[in-house]
């Protein structure tokens, strides 16, 4: 009877100390540039001539399923194949194109896609999917970036999602005007982007200085250009140079975790013989100091397994790509992914 008691009486405690013990999540945030993800319908009030089965690309239905097939496949083998938590992306004609992503191929997770259709006439969309297991979507909202002569782009998208009933995370999905006129020329461009960014990050600062905030995309500028470091004032962040303990002024900042990898030569996306960071992630300093919610240090990774590379000729080393120029190719994107890592503690 002694020994039942004593047997009892160890069992309740450990079941009260499991009951109250800390749960630990590790959440994936990534981006990735789905390089021209077009259905093959003509779209009158788009420019998307070119990827049609009779346009120049030769756009079919069977080049369109290998290619979302080969996307399901890299998200699929993120975070250790368990595939990430959030995921940004870009250069998405419609959202058919990523429901149809999910219901093909991608029907065994808990995915749910938010999504706006943009003024610009490329076609191309930014959108976010997200695990719907973790995340409630509250809302989803576009800014317009004002070009000179009003010329349409993308939209600055703006997701605000719920993480298990707790906490609010801001997550924006970008993807700003290309350097095609020459970086000097088209900086102003860009510019204009980081502002309208910069604007709608400040208006949640106003209201929660400690907002939890992931900014995501393919800026087409680099950490120390002037649109991220001067208008978007995403600072340079280093882990190394911080030390353990150390406190500093976080509210209302943000910080750049890919500049680490940047200052390093790695890069996202090649250009002749230059690796350009043009795709990154960038969080409000809460990220940083939070201890509930907060960034794993020097989690940042430019996500490159081995069947997204070119492994031979003058192209080696970079992202094996659909097309080379109008050449179909039948790989994956012309850019790597990007991620990065987030611990949530909760009672």
């Amino acid at each position: 009877m002694k020994k039942s008691l004593i047997k009892f009486s160890l069992l309740f405690i450990l079941f009260y100390s499991l009951s109250f013990a800390q749960t630990i999540d590790t959440l994936t945030v990534a981006f990735w540039n789905q390089e021209n993800l077009f259905d093959t319908i003509d779209d009158p009030d788009k420019r998307d001539e070119q990827f049609l089965p009779d346009g120049d690309r030769e756009w079919t239905e069977d080049r369109l399923d290998i290619k979302l097939y080969h996307h399901a496949r890299v998200i699929r083998s993120m975070n250790d194949n368990r595939g990430p938590d959030i995921l940004g992306v870009c250069e998405v004609e419609h959202q058919s194109l990523l429901d149809s992503l999910l219901s093909k191929y991608l029907k065994d997770k808990p995915y749910k896609v938010a999504y706006l259709e943009a003024p610009d006439k490329r076609g191309i969309d930014n959108g976010l999917i997200y695990n719907a297991e973790k995340f409630k979507l509250l809302d989803v909202e576009g800014d317009t970036v004002h070009l000179e002569g009003n010329w349409p782009t993308r939209l600055v998208l703006k997701v605000t999602l719920l993480y298990k009933g707790k906490d609010t995370l801001y997550v924006f999905v970008n993807h700003w005007p290309s350097r095609s006129r020459g970086q000097e020329k088209s900086e102003p461009n860009r510019i204009s982007a980081a502002q309208t960014l910069r604007n709608a990050v400040d208006e949640i600062f106003s209201k929660n200085p400690g907002a939890k905030i992931i900014i995501i995309g393919d800026f087409n500028d680099e950490p120390v250009n002037a649109s991220i470091l001067n208008t978007l004032r995403a600072h340079p962040f280093n882990c190394d140079t911080v030390k353990a303990g150390e406190e500093f002024e976080t509210g209302g900042e943000l910080f750049n975790t890919s500049y680490t990898a940047f200052e390093n030569g790695l890069g996202t996306y090649k250009y002749r013989d230059d690796w350009n960071m043009l795709d990154q992630v960038i969080i409000s300093g809460s990220l940083l100091t939070d201890s509930g919610f907060h960034y794993i240090c020097n989690s940042f990774e430019v996500y490159k397994p081995y069947f997204i590379v070119t492994h031979s000729g003058k192209y080696k080393g970079a992202p094996f790509p659909t097309f080379g120029g109008r050449r179909y190719l039948g790989g994956y994107s012309d850019h790597f992914p990007v991620m990065a890592k987030f611990i949530i503690k909760s009672e």
